[in-house]
């Protein structure tokens, strides 16, 4: 009778998978994990927190149409500055706004 010497290979006899080549591949492919909590008292639900956590490559996001941190003034500095070029157009405009009414006030 024979026993085997040790567990077989998980990843197949040719080689073992290292992390970069797991994490090279999750981030290839990308990941989703998607989850909901909530919180019942009574059958009245209380609170529901939905969790969703994707894991991917910055090329791979933007091929699925995820790119929110583009647009975001904390995490990219061409978002902050287009927030500050439209924010002074703003206040341009106000300004030539208030300047064109001084006038019809006095004259009055």
């Amino acid at each position: 009778m024979t026993t085997p010497s040790r567990l077989p290979d998980p990843y197949g006899s040719g080689g073992g998978a290292n992390l970069a080549d797991i994490l090279e591949r999750v981030l290839d492919k990308g990941v989703v994990i998607a989850g909901d909590i909530r919180i019942n008292l009574l059958d009245i639900e209380l609170i529901t927190i939905k969790l969703r956590l994707i894991v991917a490559s910055v090329d791979k996001a933007k091929e699925m149409g995820i790119d929110w941190w583009e647009d975001d003034p904390a995490l990219s500095s061409r978002a902050r500055h287009n927030e500050l070029a439209r924010e002074n157009a703003e206040l341009r405009a106000h300004v030539a706004e208030l300047e064109g009414a001084r006038p019809q006030e006095e004259a009055s």
